[in-house]
Parts: C-alpha cells; sequence; structure tokens
C-alpha cells in the first residue's frame, strides 16, 4: 500500500485508541514510514464517503438503527 500524502511505504501497526471509549481500544491501521500518516479502517470509512458526497452517514442519527415500535424499559 502507497501513502496517499507521499506515495511512501506503509506497514501495518498497532494503534491504540483511548479517546472513544473509557477503556482503550487496540486496532490495526497503517502507518506510513516516511511521513507517518496513519490509515485506519474507520479513516478509509470516512474519506470513501465524503468521495461519494453522501456525508450525511457520517451523522449520529443517519448510522443508528430505527426501530418500528417504541422500545420499553422493563423495571
Amino acid at each position: 500500500m502507497r501513502c496517499t500524502k507521499c506515495e511512501g511505504l506503509m506497514v501495518t501497526d498497532h494503534l491504540l485508541d483511548i479517546r472513544e471509549s473509557s477503556i482503550p481500544m487496540w486496532m490495526r491501521g497503517w502507518r506510513c514510514v516516511a511521513c507517518g500518516n496513519i490509515v485506519d479502517p474507520l479513516i478509509l470509512r470516512h474519506r470513501m464517503i465524503q468521495r461519494t458526497g453522501a456525508t450525511r452517514l457520517l451523522t449520529s442519527r443517519a448510522s443508528e438503527p430505527t426501530y418500528r415500535k417504541p422500545i420499553k424499559a422493563v423495571a
């Protein structure tokens, strides 16, 4: 895989996501050895959505499931 910024070599790297949850999560991504650009599956998904012009899919409401009947909490 080639870097989209500098055309450098991308290598597989293990990334630590500490901002999105209270528990640090590991994920696999790619890092450029020349410029340090990082790409992971979420970044690729967002770039693909932006290229197609479907930016409404990036909002939180569009990605939530819809239910026919309201779900009630049972105590």
